[in-house]
């Protein structure tokens, strides 16, 4: 009986790694989740060693906080490109072909970076070679 148990405890935590992996972020509390299933279904016969959960748990740490870095830059980024729309709105732009020109109404920042919205009605991505006058 407890062979089935723990067979099917081994496949709930395979289940639950490809839920939590299938995701885009693994937050610290599913990362521990996801340790102690391992930690519970190793092999007895052959255990892991304290050098590789450390190692794993390293590796974890690392790209928790490059992710947080990933996160504040963006923030900055973002925050630096609006105090930078103030002295776009009311200029002339021209788009990098010069087949868009317009005076801008709106500077609005999207996941691509910024959009000027022109009198026209048209957007143009804020970037190389656009001209503003």
């Amino acid at each position: 009986m407890q062979v089935n148990t723990t067979s099917s405890q081994s496949s709930n935590s395979s289940s639950s790694t490809k839920s939590s992996s299938s995701g885009s972020t693994l937050d610290y509390n599913s990362f521990l989740k996801l340790f102690m299933a391992e930690m519970k279904n190793q092999d007895p016969t052959a255990p892991t060693s304290s050098t590789e959960y450390i190692a794993q748990f390293a590796t974890f740490s690392q790209v928790e906080q490059s992710m947080q870095s990933n996160s504040k830059l963006d923030s900055l980024l973002s925050s630096l490109a609006l105090s930078q729309a103030d002295g776009i709105i009311g200029r002339t732009l021209t788009s990098e072909d010069g087949s868009v020109s317009g005076k801008v109404t709106a500077v609005r920042i999207v996941n691509g970076g910024a959009l000027a919205d022109l009198d026209s009605g048209k957007s143009v991505v804020l970037g190389p070679g656009v001209i503003v006058t």
